[in-house]
């Protein structure tokens, strides 16, 4: 049954949605310009880099649900004991990201700072993000208010992709560093005066199974597993895209830009379509539009700017429902099943773990496969190049189609709530 809550307002959203940017502002150059950044400025091969990525990203991700349950027992205390525990990882994530792009070795010690530098990056990140996720899904609330309590973390989220896709291209990683301990700042300050769930459970935390007895959470989460790769399979190649396929070097800012400016502009038409229609459908309309709109980069080639532009904007409409959506069903899955208020950290800590292991996926399997396809940044023969449209377009594409046929089959034919 959906809980009583109080009017969420755009000031309420602002204050609890504002750390959404830097959490977003650091998880971009990790995704996007650090394979770039090793590959190029410090050689290290495509198959290497996949593989410790892949590495600590699974190190991590496995560690999240433990996470998720701490978080719990931290809230279940008070939420001051959660806002402290998320100011100080904030610290190390500034820490982590800053000496990601600084390192000062070469050579097998190289690839041990990078596996470190990752590991103490994305743990303090998990922890900050299902503070903040948890807190969110705690506000509670019927499905439009959920996607609005979503939207303000995600549409925040997206300016902070935005200024992640410019600043480190065109100002460099200091610039970067810099702009994402201010806006970490900033977003704990807000989040201290945002709203909270007042209510206070006893008892020890959730127990870490929880979630996989509710049948919606795991259709929920087979859905957004398969989705969430279908788009971390391309933001890896983007920029050996735009480089090699396109040979557009130096207009990854703008095509990035263009992309989640897009996505963010339409997260009001897609709050209005849940509205309307209902959250699984507007989801189902995201998912068709993003094939008909990013199956055509597979037709473009060297010099194709206005193309992929238009492809670059399409894609980025069909993003907010990816954004807006799923957040508000997962809420919707612990309200349902009866808790509300006690469990949301470890709900969330399985569902960050699965975002992760999609981007992990994606940059484990995708780099690896492109090398033994005969690809390599800089090379541009026919062959690699096609290996490289296939990779970049239509598997994320046959990911997605078979995402929308299972939402499609899990919601709509079971006439599942919401």
């Amino acid at each position: 049954m959906k809980r009583a809550a109080a009017p969420f307002t755009a000031w309420d959203g602002l204050r609890y949605g504002a750390l959404g940017l830097p959490l977003a502002f650091v998880a971009l150059p990790l995704y996007v310009v650090l394979p770039g950044h090793y590959a190029e400025q410090h050689g290290v091969s495509l198959a290497t880099l996949g593989a410790v990525l892949l590495g600590t990203r699974v190190l991590d991700a496995a560690l999240d649900p433990a996470i998720g349950r701490a978080v719990d027992a931290l809230f279940a205390r008070s939420t001051r004991a959660a806002l402290t525990v998320a100011a100080i990882a904030a610290v190390f994530v500034a820490l982590g990201f800053t000496a990601l792009f600084h390192a000062p070795l070469e050579g097998a010690a190289l690839l041990g700072w990078l596996a470190g530098g990752l590991i103490v990056t994305y743990l303090a990140f998990s922890v900050l993000t299902i503070v903040h996720q948890a807190w969110g899904a705690r506000l509670g609330g019927d499905a439009s208010q959920r996607s609005r309590v979503v939207a303000w973390r995600e549409g925040c989220g997206l300016f902070g992709v935005l200024a992640a896709s410019v600043i480190p291209l065109q100002f460099g990683v200091d610039a970067a560093s810099a702009v994402l301990a201010a806006t970490l700042v900033v977003g704990i300050g807000l989040l201290a005066q945002s709203p909270r769930s007042a209510a206070q459970r006893t008892g020890p935390p959730a127990h870490w199974a929880l979630p996989w007895r509710s049948a919606p959470f795991r259709a929920l989460l087979a859905v957004f597993m398969l989705n969430g790769i279908a788009s971390a399979v391309p933001a890896t190649l983007v920029l050996f895209f735009v480089r090699d396929r396109l040979q557009l070097p130096g207009a990854e800012a703008l095509f990035l830009g263009a992309y989640f400016a897009a996505a963010a502009l339409s997260v009001p038409l897609w709050l209005r379509a849940i509205r309307w229609a209902g959250l699984v459908p507007a989801w189902l309309g995201g998912m068709v539009l993003s094939l008909a709109a990013f199956g055509g980069a597979i037709t473009l080639g060297a010099g194709d700017s206005a193309g992929f532009l238009a492809v670059c904007i399409a894609s980025g409409v069909a993003l907010g429902a990816d954004l807006t959506v799923p957040g508000a069903l997962l809420t919707g899955v612990i309200q349902r099943a009866g808790h509300a208020e006690r469990a949301e950290g470890i709900y969330v800590g399985w569902w960050t773990c699965a975002t992760k292991l999609n981007l992990g996926l994606a940059a484990g399997a995708a780099l690896p496969l492109l090398a033994l396809a005969g690809y390599a940044p800089g090379l541009r023969d026919a062959e690699a190049l096609r290996a490289l449209g296939l990779a970049y377009v239509a598997v994320p594409c046959a990911l997605k189609l078979l995402a929308a046929g299972l939402l499609y089959r899990s919601w709509i034919t079971k006439r599942m709530d919401e």
